[in-house]
């Protein structure tokens, strides 16, 4: 992974072989950014996405290996008990045009990954709340 700051938003390369949600944490760590909002776009080969189960109360993990196109990959980078926290949601489309997504678990790049991270001023906590079954954000 290599980036560049330009005032509040860091520009990132991700490169083949690197894990998106790995790198995230690098980067949010070594630059102490607490909140953020992140958009990126790549190409990746294995990936796991999850969808939430608002009865069960429990996710259900989605693997998939081969030729992705990232459609779209979003969320925020924020904190939990003050430690590093993200949450990122992710689309990827494969050679006939299907498309795959859900709640990021985890994302291996073949190619590369173009992110931008726009640092917020400020912090913004979560904490589960048993009553969704989430890590919610805590104002």
């Amino acid at each position: 992974m290599e980036y560049r700051k330009f005032g509040d938003t860091y520009v990132v390369r991700m490169d083949k072989g690197e894990e998106i949600l790995e790198q995230v944490k690098a980067l949010a760590l070594a630059e102490h950014i607490q909140l953020a909002s992140v958009q990126a776009l790549g190409a990746v080969n294995d990936i796991t996405v999850g969808v939430f189960d608002t009865v069960k109360k429990e996710y259900h993990a989605n693997h998939f290996q081969g030729a992705f196109e990232i459609v779209s990959l979003t969320g925020t980078i924020d904190t939990m008990n003050g430690e590093f926290y993200t949450h990122l949601h992710m689309s990827a489309g494969d050679d006939q045009g299907r498309v795959f997504g859900g709640h990021l678990n985890r994302a291996v790049i073949s190619a590369t990954c173009e992110m931008i991270v726009r640092e917020i001023p400020g912090t913004v906590d979560r904490a589960f709340s048993p009553e969704i079954g989430l890590n919610l954000l805590k104002f």
